[in-house]
């Protein structure tokens, strides 16, 4: 049986500040096979953007991966040498950032920005590289004519159209996508999602999509990890997951999404707010807004455990968590 392409264990990720220590991923864990693309969903600041930073080892100066691994085709990147970080980014791994208005430089054209990655990677000449620039800007449906233009003469759909093709420039084994839809009207989005999908299926790439919205997860996910507070609250099968969320985070995640085929009613807010995580709550860090919470939540931190053999889930709530911890005893979290 073949390796997953991407194996995350138990990875811990710290920020200093002034105000202390923030947890920002405190042991995440998930696998992707080839071809696969997996969801993060959850609210902001619950971690998701850290942990796919943190697969290209692009935290910010203050942030540090304090523990855990991060496997790529079997190679460790937490061990990595920068040079041999350097020959991997972009490579064999790329991204689109969220908001592509601040990722494009405004004053270079953008058939040279999607260059720099092939020449730097590949041994091509610049005429070679210009070709297969053309070439990308059909993939993503851009006329090659207009190569030569910036930034600010595309739209914003034209600009992440723009971004993907970046990312595709040196035919990378794996695609982070962070927020790619966000600041674009629905009609744009349905067509980068219906894109992004065409285009993973015809590359056979593998795909990491962060979102805040679980309809375009749903779209375009086969696998979705729910994160809250730095960790991972579930984890399965898309549908699964949505259609019979198991955590109470994921039911007010789901519960608070409008279902336009349903019954009109006003949904409900999950109560609170997201945790510090200088100091997150003892237990189990969503204990404080759970409706469900009870004296062994704010005790003890549950594991991430398998329901199912697709379904994992962090709650005291059902008897297969209960039993698994019950064999294992944990210490109470300091507040």
């Amino acid at each position: 049986m073949s390796l997953p392409l991407l194996e995350v264990g138990d990875l811990r990720i710290e920020f200093g500040t002034q105000a202390g220590t923030v947890h920002a991923v405190d042991g995440v864990s998930f696998s992707l096979e080839q071809g696969k693309a997996l969801g993060l969903a959850g609210e902001s600041g619950c971690g998701k953007t850290t942990t796919a930073l943190s697969l290209m080892r692009l935290l910010p100066y203050n942030g540090k991966i304090a523990g855990g691994s991060i496997k790529f085709q079997g190679r460790d990147l937490v061990k990595s040498s920068e040079a041999m970080l350097r020959k991997i980014r972009w490579k064999e791994i790329s991204i689109v950032f969220q908001g592509a208005m601040n990722s494009l430089n405004p004053v270079q054209r953008v058939g040279k920005q999607i260059a720099e990655p092939i020449l730097l990677h590949e041994d091509v000449e610049e005429d070679e590289a210009m070709k297969r620039v053309g070439d990308l800007l059909e993939l993503v449906g851009i006329p090659q004519k207009r190569m030569n233009e910036y930034p600010h003469e595309f739209s914003g759909g034209m600009r992440q159209r723009v971004m993907i093709a970046m990312a595709l420039a040196c035919n990378p084994k794996l695609v982070i996508a962070d927020e790619p839809v966000t600041a674009l009207d629905v009609m744009i989005q349905a067509q980068i999602l219906e894109l992004l999908e065409r285009l993973r299926k015809e590359l056979h790439l593998s795909m990491i999509l962060i979102s805040h919205d679980l309809s375009v997860i749903a779209d375009t996910c086969d696998q979705v990890a729910i994160m809250y507070g730095g960790k991972i609250a579930e984890s399965g099968a898309t549908m699964e997951v949505f259609t019979d969320p198991k955590h109470p985070y994921t039911q007010g995640l789901v519960s608070a999404f409008p279902d336009i085929r349903g019954r009109r009613f006003m949904p409900e807010a999950i109560p609170g707010q997201v945790p510090s995580l200088i100091s997150p709550p003892s237990g189990c860090v969503f204990h404080p807004r759970c409706k469900f919470s009870f004296d062994r939540c704010t005790m003890a931190e549950p594991a991430l455990t398998a329901l199912t053999p697709s379904r994992q889930a962090a709650c005291f709530l059902f008897p297969e968590v209960q039993e698994v911890i019950a064999r294992k005893p944990q210490a109470p979290r300091a507040k």
